[in-house]
């Protein structure tokens, strides 16, 4: 079923009315409400960014598609990690613990693609310091998964940085990093099973972490096709061995749908146009992965007054948490 909802409808950007604000940012995809210094509100738009560049047109449902996929696998890692969530009172917001990030995102690859494949067939064979086996095709699984975390540059790229200099340049205490690396290696593992049992194959993600009162959290979203890779398991071993492209349940289609369009985000390149059938494409290929990865029925969100309805839910339910801090 193609989406009939139109930009106008979609959530592009919010300035909420809410209690004890203490700050607020925009990020690519999600507005960011700090209160009273103690609580987080996130808010999904329906942004889409990719290269580093917030595109020119929103994708229907995409925000609460994100907000309630992150929900759906903070609170099947919970028993691993504890995580910064605390309720989600609307398809596209969810409250919080407000923590300090770490400033490194930590990523695990699986199998030898996207970025990694990109610095492999152009001859590298380390990448964060990590080394990568001789003679590997692409989308071939790597003999264990590797981390290669990366942070960010002055611009606000990421960078690809290896344990050893993020170690090395107090970014991590090492005594921190090294509980976030076991806390990444069960967080991919338990997202490999339950991918699995849907008939996905978790093939990277990453993972973000932050602390509060001492304490590491598991932050911002986790195992969505904004921040991870799916293919279907169904053919992959035949698409192997014929160097076949896999069938992916990612936002790498659009990557890749705009590098075939001359776009990687480099300076003087332009934003392809997105029309309306790729539009409702991609809100459709993220409500499949929806589906797909938890087995529910997506249920589309009143889309009339969306920001309007946000911050009335939110104001509901912040007046008894600030109450009770």
């Amino acid at each position: 079923m193609e989406t009939t909802m139109t930009d106008s409808q979609c959530i592009t950007h919010t300035q909420l009315k809410l209690p004890e604000i203490t700050s607020v940012y925009q990020g690519k995809v999600r507005d960011v409400y700090i209160i009273d210094n103690k609580l987080m509100v996130l808010v999904v738009s329906d942004r889409v960014s990719a290269f580093d560049v917030v595109m020119p047109r929103p994708i229907p449902y995409k925000g609460q598609v994100l907000n309630q996929l992150a929900a759906y696998f903070l609170d099947a890692t919970k028993d691993i990690c504890p995580n910064w969530i605390i309720s989600v009172p609307d398809p596209n917001a969810s409250i919080g613990i407000y923590c300090k990030p770490y400033k490194v995102e930590m990523v695990i690859r699986g199998f030898l693609t996207g970025h990694a494949w990109r610095e492999y067939s152009a001859g590298k064979r380390v990448i964060c310091g990590v080394p990568m086996p001789d003679g590997m095709r692409e989308n071939e699984a790597f003999p264990e998964p590797i981390i290669t975390p990366t942070t960010k540059s002055a611009a606000g790229h990421d960078l690809d940085i290896s344990r050893e200099e993020i170690i090395a340049q107090g970014i991590v205490p090492e005594e921190e990093y090294i509980q976030i690396e076991k806390y990444t290696r069960a967080l991919y593992m338990r997202g490999v099973k339950l991918a699995n049992d849907k008939g996905l194959i978790l093939v990277d993600t990453k993972y973000e972490f932050g602390c509060a009162n001492d304490k590491i959290f598991l932050i911002d979203e986790i195992h969505t096709p904004d921040s991870s890779r799916y293919f279907y398991a169904e053919g992959y071993d035949e698409r192997l061995e014929r160097n076949e492209p896999q069938r992916q349940l990612s936002k790498e289609f659009l990557r890749q749908w705009l590098i075939a369009n001359n776009f990687q985000g480099l300076e003087g390149q332009t934003v392809p146009e997105f029309t309306d059938e790729f539009v409702a494409e991609v809100s459709n290929r993220y409500i499949e992965l929806y589906e797909q990865i938890t087995g529910l029925k997506f249920e589309r969100s009143e889309c009339n007054n969306i920001v309007e309805r946000i911050e009335d839910n939110l104001n509901r339910a912040l007046h008894p948490l600030i109450a009770g801090i």
